[in-house]
C-alpha cells in the first residue's frame, strides 16, 4: 500500500525534505565564503560609503522579499479565501503582489552581487555564488513555513 511503512512521508516531511536541500548547501556555503561577514562588514561602513548604501539597498530588497512572501503566506487569513496561485494574474491581490515579490528578488539579488563585487574582497564569482547562496538559504527558511489555511466561512441566518 502507498503511504505505509518505513519510507512512508508526509506532505509536511517531503516538503521539509525539499527545502533542506536549499537550506544546508546554502547555508554552507553562505558561510564558507563569508557572505554575513562581508555584508556586516559592508553595512558598517567598511568598504566605503557608496558600498553602504548599496548593502543597506540590498539588504531593505531582501527585507522586503521576505515580507512580500509572507504576505501572500498569509492571504488565506487576511482575506478567508484560498487563492488560486495558478491564475494570479486574474487576483486583484495577488496581480499586483507577485510582480512586486519577483522585481525585489531580481534587484535584491543584483544589487548584492554588484555589492559584493565591486566594493568587497569577494569579487565577482565568490559574490556571484555567495548571493545566490543566501537567496537559496532564505527561500529554503521560507519554504519551511507552513501556509496557513483559510477558515471556512459559516453561514448566518
Amino acid at each position: 500500500m502507498a503511504g505505509h511503512g518505513p519510507h512512508a512521508s508526509t506532505p509536511w516531511t517531503t516538503n521539509a525534505i525539499k527545502q533542506l536541500k536549499l537550506v544546508i548547501p546554502g547555508g554552507v556555503i553562505t558561510w564558507y565564503i563569508g557572505v554575513w561577514e562581508e555584508f556586516w562588514r559592508t553595512v558598517s561602513g567598511y568598504n566605503g560609503s557608496l558600498a553602504r548604501t548599496g548593502a543597506l539597498t540590498a539588504g531593505g530588497l531582501g527585507l522586503a522579499t521576505i515580507a512580500l512572501f509572507i504576505y501572500i503566506l498569509f492571504i488565506p487569513i487576511t482575506t478567508g479565501e484560498e487563492p488560486d496561485y495558478r491564475a494570479w494574474r486574474q487576483s486583484p491581490v495577488l496581480s499586483s503582489v507577485i510582480p512586486t515579490l519577483t522585481t525585489t528578488i531580481v534587484l535584491g539579488w543584483l544589487v548584492a552581487l554588484i555589492v559584493f563585487g565591486q566594493w568587497s574582497s569577494l569579487g565577482y564569482i565568490k559574490g556571484f555564488i555567495g548571493v545566490s547562496a543566501a537567496y537559496a538559504l532564505t527561500f529554503g527558511l521560507l519554504g519551511l513555513l507552513p501556509a496557513p489555511k483559510a477558515k471556512p466561512k459559516t453561514r448566518q441566518a
